[in-house]
């Protein structure tokens, strides 16, 4: 890790950088969504002060290393906080009822919210400035502290309507305490963009890991002593302890080193404003849910709905975390080339690769995500299960979009998402509203799910004006695993449902017949995929390692390759 003194290198620019922190049911997590991606190497040029980095410039094999130490390192850390975060929500489900959860997801909707008010989009501006980043850091720093005291004085006053909105006493008082979340939020934004611009890996193994871990502890030990909801506010307020503290020892950046200037906040401001109208519209979009469940529906309802999406988020937490922190450099790299040939290809075969992976785990949600929910959590949550069925789509939909986000960021061309967030935000709401006078709490999500697969048709779509891709090219990278995942939900569900019934069992064999189920699954699928497109696995034998091979080619074993695909002939799909 570098000490940050504020005289590095020219970055090329990272278009969007949005770390936010999401209240899923359970527990605050420190989430990478699809506009978080690293910048590439930065070039090295007369004059700069760190000769170190002329290695960067050798070639395609470094920046491969440096892709793939990041990616690598977003796994591992991806793979622990998850454990961690899986095993005290199933901890926090046998110990707190769903409208306990349901409360403190309503009482929190507010500082969810106004937490896009406190990064105000800065912090990607930061990420991707050139030139004064000492003044640029002191200047983000000043404005963030102030956001942050402006809005956590307004998520005070404001708790009293939060009660009214949800007509319950407790939420209120839940919405007032957790408003001490946006100033803390606040003092994250100059390191945690220092360390994106540091490609630290020490960030992606440290951080999360630590945060998820500290709301282990306190939640689980809090509400296992009788505290109730007000375990998840103490266990919330110690990982964002814990997150402030970590990010500003791995930064070791200290205020004061810079110059901060309105006009240097004018710039900065300029660049953020798109980022920060799409999460705005990501903000609105979710405070509207939890408003719409919570008080259409019920508390409980709104603790059924968070469980089942927090579990249906975790596939979509993989392709983000892993994916984009490797396809957005390879596709930046690639456009700044000027070669539209391969950016194509690599656009192509990198939607084709997710899709196998996500088309897999919606059709294994489908099959077995009720009974799999009853057996880990219990009988209380079946309505979870139901949900989780229901928004399946949605890692379908998400790896779709994270794809071709980062195809559109690494083109330069962000504009196009503000066609996104205004899709997503109109869509999402309105499907919300539509389903749930029909169907309930199982209409929440089906809307989830509709919204992601719709408003991922379109931003491929809009990728397709930036890659140059066919209609025909994209429908047969996307569409041969579709099949096949559909045949290996009906074989599965038919067994699940029909003989092996794992939720009326005992805890252990009930696991170990889901089990039984994945494996039918997983053996069905790969077979039927073999079959329809047996070119798709030639692709991913060439993703696995072989001894030595990287070592002739100066890349770390297992890494991405800054190619993403190889070079195409113009008939290439």
């Amino acid at each position: 890790m570098h000490r940050y003194d504020g005289n590095q290198p020219d970055r090329p620019p990272v278009r969007a950088y949005d770390i936010i922190w999401r209240h899923v049911s359970d527990a605050p997590t420190l989430e990478m969504p699809v506009a978080d991606a690293l910048a590439g190497p930065p070039p090295v040029r007369r004059g700069d002060r760190r000769p170190e980095l002329a290695a960067d410039t050798d070639g395609p094999s470094t920046l491969t290393r440096r892709i793939g130490r990041v990616a690598v390192a977003s796994a591992v850390a991806l793979i622990f906080t998850e454990l961690v975060s899986f095993g005290q929500t199933i901890a926090l489900a046998r110990l707190l009822s769903p409208a306990e959860v349901g409360m403190f997801a309503a009482g929190t909707v507010l500082t969810m919210l106004l937490t896009t008010f406190v990064e105000g989009g800065l912090r990607s501006a930061l990420v991707q400035r050139e030139g004064r980043i000492a003044d640029a850091a002191d200047t983000v720093f000043r404005a963030s502290v102030l956001y942050g005291i402006a809005v956590t004085v307004t998520a005070l006053a404001a708790a009293p309507i939060v009660a009214m909105i949800f007509q319950d006493r407790t939420i209120g008082l839940i919405a007032a305490a957790t408003s001490g979340f946006l100033l803390l939020f606040a003092l994250v934004n100059v390191p945690e963009a220092l360390l994106q611009r540091e490609f630290s890996v020490r960030r992606r193994i440290v951080v999360g890991p630590l945060v998820s871990l500290s709301f282990c502890v306190v939640a689980v030990a809090l509400a296992a002593n009788g505290f109730g909801v007000w375990s998840m506010v103490a266990g919330s307020y110690a990982s964002y302890l814990v997150w402030v503290v970590s990010v500003w020892w791995l930064a070791r950046w200290r205020p004061g080193r810079g110059r901060a200037s309105y006009r240097l906040w004018r710039e900065l401001a300029r660049f953020g404003s798109p980022v920060l109208v799409g999460m705005i519209g990501s903000r609105v979009q979710a405070t509207a849910e939890a408003a719409v469940v919570g008080r259409g529906l019920s508390p409980a309802a709104l603790g059924h709905y968070r469980y089942g999406q927090r579990i249906a988020q975790i596939p979509v937490r993989f392709i983000v975390e892993v994916g984009a922190f490797s396809l957005f450099p390879a596709f930046s790299r690639i456009a700044e080339e000027g070669d539209a040939d391969r950016l194509k290809a690599a656009y192509l075969r990198a939607l084709r690769l997710v899709t196998v992976g996500a088309a897999a785990l919606t059709g294994l949600l489908v099959a077995i995500g009720e009974p799999a929910v009853v057996i880990v959590f219990g009988e209380r949550w079946r309505a979870a299960g139901a949900v989780l069925v229901a928004m399946a789509g949605l890692g379908l939909g998400k790896a779709w979009m994270s794809v071709s986000e980062e195809a559109i960021k690494g083109a330069g061309r962000t504009t196009l998402l503000n066609w996104q967030t205004a899709i997503e935000l109109a869509l999402g709401i309105g499907l919300l509203l539509a389903f749930i006078e029909f169907f309930g709490l199982i209409g929440v999500g089906l809307a989830t799910s509709a919204t992601a697969l719709i408003v991922a048709v379109v931003v491929m779509g809009l990728a397709r004006s930036v890659t140059g891709v066919s209609v025909g090219a994209l429908l047969r990278a996307v569409l041969p695993p579709l099949p096949a995942g559909a045949l290996a939900l009906a074989v599965c569900w038919m067994l699940e449902h029909r003989v092996l019934q794992a939720d009326t069992r005992s805890i252990p064999v009930g696991i170990g017949l889901l089990v039984i189920d994945a494996m039918a699954f997983a053996a069905i699928y790969l077979s039927a995929v073999a079959v329809i497109a047996p070119d798709l696995v030639r692709g991913f034998a060439r993703l696995v390692p072989r001894p030595g091979r990287g070592r002739r080619n100066g890349s770390s074993p297992g890494a991405i390759s800054e190619n993403v695909g190889p070079r195409p002939s113009r008939e290439t799909n």
